[in-house]
């Protein structure tokens, strides 16, 4: 096991919120429950590969244990279509490894760059929540080394596995997962894509046409206005068949091919992703998007995960990104609305936005999706004003019986966290029962009070 003696500087992907912390990474099971162990009195939360935008993986004054040396895959069904892996392995590696036999990841958020752990502790969705949920809905079983040193295998169905799915690290340590993969014949995309006048053609689009694709998201452009508030590019796929391939590729095994584009500067100044700047930026996307085009085959990275192909993107905004999101339920279409016209009239910059439909809620008490709309919105974290409008914004949420994502937060206050998660007391309930010293603690924890 390897450890920093001297705090090193822990930060989310949105870089707003950096604190200080010993970074231990063990290379066994052992070493991981030796770790625990000696949290020290600031305690310790478990980290992988960094991609919550916020504070969830940063333990100020205490320990981070850094996952991503517990990396095996130890078993693969390849005719009951399950997986047996160590909590450290990456979403990006599984696909490497699974598409040649045939099987994916059922469920991907918007990067590949995340490990097995964080995808159940942070129960991740992507664009085919509709369709398949959150990652927790495909887990059957997992192992978790809790507070007192000792390993628990976690069934679905129980509390302490709804407590843990969502659960942001705080139950505990997951080492390993068994879960469901979703069978494949290619390793591309059969995509459709048209554009959306407004948020209204938007949203009927969506109801009317997801139910028909595996994967479905809208790029929407949130400097438009009036008449073209909300305007969209809207895309739909699906895993391409055998035979929707020309004749000449049938033959390969499928393989996953990341898409890769230069590397971002490692700084930029201030102000560069300005109102003008994102402006263009969208006038083009918008214009450039084809009214209405189905079937075109692309990559599985160019369609899930385009932002992936641009090394530490995050750095492009400066001081550091704010990645809000926040979901609403079906019937609060209008809060939805609402909440679009007031980013729009404000003229933030937000060089990414996406809108999608949620399906059926996951039982995790503090997994985010509920049954209705999502926006996802990224936001320099130096924009004028930009507490006070979220602050706006969390309220309106709130009053909509809608919730922010705990992953992507980094300033939620914590008086609406009980209206956004209902399940929250059952939640610390639990914790205090299973952890009554508080071993696994987080910046998040203690700003939430989770």
């Amino acid at each position: 096991m390897s450890a920093d003696t001297a705090p090193v500087t822990v930060t989310g992907w949105g870089r707003t919120a950096p604190t200080a912390a010993r970074l231990i990474r063990p290379r066994s099971y052992e070493e991981a429950a030796a770790a625990v162990r000696g949290c020290g009195v600031r305690g310790g939360i478990p980290r992988g590969l960094g991609r919550a935008y916020g504070d969830a993986a940063q333990n100020a004054g205490g320990a981070v244990l850094d996952m991503t040396g517990l990396d095996r895959i130890h078993a693969i069904d390849a005719d009951g279509g399950t997986v047996l892996c160590d909590a450290g392995v990456s979403l990006h590696r599984l696909m490497e490894v699974l598409l040649p036999l045939g099987w994916f990841v059922p469920v991907l958020p918007g990067t590949r760059h995340v490990t097995v752990g964080g995808a159940i502790g942070a129960d991740v969705h992507g664009p085919n929540h509709h369709v398949s949920g959150s990652f927790s809905r495909h887990v059957l079983s997992l192992e978790l080394l809790t507070a007192d040193g000792g390993v628990r295998t976690v069934s679905r169905g129980t509390p302490l596995f709804d407590a843990t799915t969502g659960g942001m690290g705080l139950t505990g340590v997951i080492l390993t997962a068994t879960f469901r993969l979703l069978p494949v014949e290619t390793s591309l995309m059969s995509v459709d894509t048209d554009r959306a006048a407004d948020l209204d053609d938007l949203m009927a689009r969506l109801t009317a046409t997801d139910h028909r694709h595996r994967y479905s998201v809208a790029w929407i452009d949130l400097l438009a206005r009036g008449a073209a508030t909300g305007r969209a590019v809207l895309t739909r796929a699906d895993h391409a068949p055998l035979d929707a391939l020309p004749a000449r590729v049938r033959g390969a095994p499928p393989a996953f091919r990341a898409q890769r584009f230069p590397p971002a500067p490692a700084f930029l100044p201030e102000g560069l992703l300005g109102r003008t700047t994102v402006g263009l930026f969208n006038e083009v996307r918008y214009r450039t998007a084809p009214r209405a085009r189905t079937g075109r085959l692309r990559r599985i990275s160019a369609f899930l995960h385009p932002l992936d192909g641009v090394p530490h993107r995050n750095r492009v905004y400066g001081r550091g990104l704010v990645h809000y999101q926040f979901a609403v339920g079906r019937g609060q279409e209008d809060a939805l609305h609402r909440i679009v016209r007031r980013i729009s009239e404000q003229r933030c910059p937000a060089l990414w936005a996406v809108l999608k439909r949620f399906g059926e809620a996951a039982p995790g008490w503090l997994s985010f999706p509920v049954p209705g709309w999502t926006l996802a919105v990224d936001l320099p974290a130096g924009l004028p004003g930009l507490g006070a409008l979220l602050d706006e914004l969390d309220e309106e949420v709130a009053t909509a019986g809608g919730r922010v994502c705990l992953a992507k937060d980094s300033r939620l206050r914590p008086e609406l966290l009980t209206a956004m998660y209902p399940r929250l007391d059952d939640f610390r309930s639990l914790r205090t029962e299973l952890d009554p010293r508080g071993v696994f603690t987080s910046d998040l924890s203690r700003r939430l009070a989770l």
